[in-house]
């Protein structure tokens, strides 16, 4: 499963739950977006976007 190169967050498990209080696992994928040839989480991204216009990068 892809990972993000920064952070290194991948898929983590959940349940969805049904009104009867049936508990069904699933996976919660974090949100990776190619950015300069590297997979990066949302996350990361707007802090690397912050940090450049601030002008700490």
């Amino acid at each position: 499963m892809p990972k993000c190169d920064s952070c290194g967050k991948g898929a983590q498990k959940a349940a969805n739950r049904s009104h009867s209080k049936v508990k069904t696992l699933r996976r919660q994928k974090p949100n990776l977006q190619k950015v300069e040839k590297q997979m990066i989480c949302a996350s990361c991204r707007r802090a690397k976007v912050k940090k450049m216009k601030k002008g700490t990068v």
